[in-house]
């Protein structure tokens, strides 16, 4: 068996590194602009719950956790306002779990922290790398579950 490459020892851990800094920018950015009582697990389930809402069931997987886990932070999320539960539309046993108000304002800043987060990249890269990088990932990066790794 060879030697892997240099690049693909060190090429994981700059990704995680750099997963998790943005993870801790947007997150910062959030918390400034006062929606101090959510985590980033929290904007993860956002992310499964902005396109039209979601089972908890469904949000479970998205999440990678169990229903009971998943239901946990449904009801913490219903308490503080962000989500609320609906009748299904096609499954009367099941609930719907969409965001509010304030939780589409939560989405918002969110969206507004993550583009203050990569502006950055922008200055170091140059616009012609980022936009580089941008579809390198977009040819990488799996399409459809958004995951805490943490």
């Amino acid at each position: 068996m060879s030697e892997p490459e240099p690049i693909a020892q060190s090429l994981p851990p700059l990704l995680i590194a750099l997963a998790s800094e943005l993870v801790h920018a947007i997150d910062t950015g959030v918390r400034d602009r006062g929606f101090t009582d959510l985590r980033p697990a929290h904007g993860f389930a956002f992310a499964r719950l902005a396109p039209g809402g979601a089972t908890v069931n469904e949000l479970a997987v998205h999440l990678g956790v169990t229903k009971q886990a998943a239901s946990q932070m449904v009801d913490d999320l219903v308490r503080k306002g962000y989500v609320e539960r609906h009748p299904h539309p096609s499954d009367a046993r099941a609930k719907l779990i969409v965001l509010t108000d304030l939780g589409w304002e939560c989405t918002r800043a969110t969206e507004a922290a993550a583009a203050d987060a990569v502006r950055p990249w922008a200055t170091t890269l140059g616009r012609r790398r980022l936009r580089e990088l941008h579809e390198d990932l977009n040819l990488l990066a799996p399409v459809g579950q958004l995951r805490p790794a943490w």
